[in-house]
Formats: structure tokens, sequence, C-alpha cells
């Protein structure tokens, strides 16, 4: 499985995933691939989901003030504890150069398992926040577009039209496999690991 991130509409970016239950070799190659990929793609976090993987993970870089980052992968997060609202512009490297503001808690307590098996917590606020509750959405099968006000929804609407055509005519091509084909492979995977 070459990792490469799918665009919308892709319906394994509407896959609601189920908790990963075991993590083994190949899981832990496929997350060093989702770090390149963010990377090479200037994104700060990256769901499984994206990657057409149906797994409860995702990848993040949480830079602090001297521009060092740490690598940490969330299986299984949850977030709780909530507070604040703040609106924000948001993109997502499934909707390439689409970027729209979205209201969200400014602060949360998130908790999840890292690849050693050890459960952590950590408290954020401001973009890590934001950025944390936009991959646990990803894993939800929720996208940022399903949380724009109406206004906002209109004024990206063609971008994400075009995005739609894109992705019919790769399906056409056969480039992508039909919906029963990809819940069929997902089923599978995930029968693996979960």
């Amino acid at each position: 499985h070459c990792v490469q991130i799918i665009k919308y509409p892709h319906p394994t970016l509407r896959y609601k995933s189920k908790p990963l239950k075991r993590v083994d070799r190949e899981l832990k190659e496929m997350i060093a691939e989702m770090f390149d990929l963010m990377y090479t793609h200037d994104g700060l976090g990256l769901a499984a989901n994206q990657v057409d993987l149906p797994y409860r993970v995702f990848v993040m870089n949480v830079k602090d003030e001297s521009g060092d980052g740490q690598e940490r992968v969330f299986i299984n997060p949850v977030i709780s504890r909530k507070s604040g609202q703040a609106e924000e512009s948001e993109g997502c490297l499934s909707f390439p150069e689409i970027y729209a503001p979205v209201r969200r808690p400014e602060r949360i307590v998130v908790s999840a398992y890292g690849l050693d098996g050890r459960e952590f917590s950590y408290a954020m606020d401001g973009l890590y926040a934001r950025a944390v509750q936009h991959e646990v959405d990803h894993l939800d099968g929720v996208l940022f577009i399903d949380r724009l006000s109406p206004a906002n929804q209109l004024a990206i609407r063609e971008d994400l039209d075009d995005l739609v055509r894109e992705f019919e005519s790769s399906r056409r091509l056969g480039a992508i496999a039909g919906d029963e084909e990809i819940a069929a492979r997902l089923a599978g995977l995930e029968s693996v690991r979960t």
C-alpha cells in the first residue's frame, strides 16, 4: 500500500474509524510514511483516513517556541474539557488550496495512546487545539467544510465542485476504485487491527 493523500470527495474521508487494538511493524511503517507525507505537503497533522486507511490514528508535529518540533502519534484519541470559542481559518491537505474560517473550542484536553502503548494527556489551546480537533473530526468522518457557516460554504463551492470533477474524472479513468471496492478493502484492513 503506497501511502498518498486522498482528496475530497474520496469516500474514505467519510469513514468513521474504529479504535485500534493492535499496533504492529507494518502499522509503524505506515505511520512513518504519514509523517513524511505531512512534511512534504507542509501539513501540521495528518489522519489515517487521509491516506485511505481505516485506523483511529493521526500524526502531528507540535513545535514549541524555539521551532523545535516534537513528533506525536495519537492512537485512539479522545477530546474532553472543551472551553472557549474561536473562529480561525483552516485548510486541509485533502482540500488543496482551500481555506475557510471554522469555529471551534479554543482549549481542549486530548488523551491518546502513543506507539509505545502508553496513554498520555495534553491540555492544548490555540493552533494545536484546533489541529487536534480537525484531525479527530477526520477519524469520525467529519470534514472542516461541514463546520462552515452557509456563507462560508458558498464562498468555496466552486473550489469544491472542481475537486468533485477531478475525482469523477480519476474514477472514470480507473485510477480510483468504486465505493463497494473501497468499502471492502477498508473492512479487510480493519479486521486485522481493530
